[in-house]
């Protein structure tokens, strides 16, 4: 049955046109999706999107129909499920045992054979300095699976927050972190530098993706990345070019076109950027994304996971490197099984 509320993406996504499953058998880790139930929600960020529920069933029902090989999912943190009482700052704790229930729910198999959220990243505070320590020793109380956070960053990096952000390295955590303004990934390269142990993971191309950009602004946000790409101990996520972003929406969105695109025309479209990514990172310093169901707002499972299939075809990657960018860096960073 589902949900009505979902009723507006269900209905955009029954207008694709169903391709052929791109190399069926390829082994793939999605390092990024987020679950959620924002029915009740008006104003917030999470609230203006067009997926209101996205839960196991959500997922598994999109993975299962996808007919790609999708092994293990890592949960993003999306504010999904805080806690109600408490202090303010372990609030958060309660997305990462919410997400720890539905990995619990997907070890069952009654879902399908995906295991989901063996990885999970969640939030802390990092403006606390060390006063962070308690908080990340709850979420990892709360999930075996906990691997990281994915928090802002203040554009001064001043004692404090370098505090709290070295406070990951003591308990192998990794940092997360997407902004639409890829002007501040210069910023987040000396943040990198500052703690080699961490491991630093841009989300989705390192920021908002205009494919109707000018050269000079695509010059500009290529030359942004190459600041982050330059610190070893950095990794870059390859996705989220479907999505939207405060009030700017690609020309492919549900909100700006009558039926999704197919994954040839998304290749076209998007390539540059991805091609771009691999080449100032390497194939074992990225992870192909799916960043559902912010993504699915323009494009359904199946034909997301055959555009980028495609980009790696059209980037001649070889066996290896295709290993690496759909399944090998994402078990590394996230120390998956």
């Amino acid at each position: 049955m589902g949900f009505s509320e979902n009723k507006a993406i269900e209905d955009f996504l029954a207008g694709e046109t169903v391709e052929e499953v791109l190399e069926p058998d390829l082994p793939i880790v999605d390092p990024h999706h987020h679950l959620w139930d924002i029915r009740t929600f008006t104003t917030d960020t999470l609230g203006r999107f067009e997926q209101k529920v996205y839960l196991c069933e959500e997922i598994m029902k999109d993975i299962n129909g996808s007919g790609h090989n999708i092994e293990q999912t890592v949960f993003a943190q999306c504010g999904s499920f805080y806690r109600d009482d408490g202090p303010e700052e372990l609030q958060c704790v309660g997305e990462t045992e919410f997400v720890h229930g539905i990995a619990a729910m997907s070890r069952s198999g009654i879902y399908g054979k995906t295991r989901l959220c063996t990885g999970i990243f969640g939030t802390a505070d990092l403006r606390l300095g060390k006063g962070v320590e308690p908080v990340l020793k709850a979420h990892l109380d709360a999930s075996p699976n906990f691997r990281g956070i994915r928090s802002a960053f203040r554009s001064d990096l001043n004692d404090t927050f370098l505090e709290g952000y070295a406070t990951l390295a003591k308990y192998n955590l990794s940092f997360d972190n997407w902004s639409p303004d890829y002007d501040r990934l210069p910023i987040l390269a000396k943040l990198a530098s500052a703690n080699t142990d961490i491991t630093v993971i841009v989300n989705h191309l390192g920021g908002q993706i205009d494919v109707e950009a000018d050269q000079a602004t695509f010059n500009r946000w290529r030359e942004c990345i190459a600041a982050v790409a330059a610190c070893p101990n950095t990794v870059m996520k390859l996705g989220g070019a479907q999505m939207r972003s405060g009030d700017f929406e690609p020309g492919f969105h549900m909100h700006r076109c009558d039926a999704p695109l197919s994954s040839e025309a998304l290749c076209d479209l998007l390539y540059p950027y991805y091609a771009a990514a691999i080449d100032l990172f390497g194939p074992d310093r990225c992870m192909f994304e799916s960043n559902f169901p912010v993504d699915r707002e323009c494009v359904s499972y199946r034909t997301l996971w055959n555009l980028l299939k495609r980009i790696a075809e059209k980037a001649g990657a070889s066996e290896a490197d295709k290993s690496a960018m759909f399944s090998g860096t994402a078990k590394r960073v996230y120390r998956l099984d």
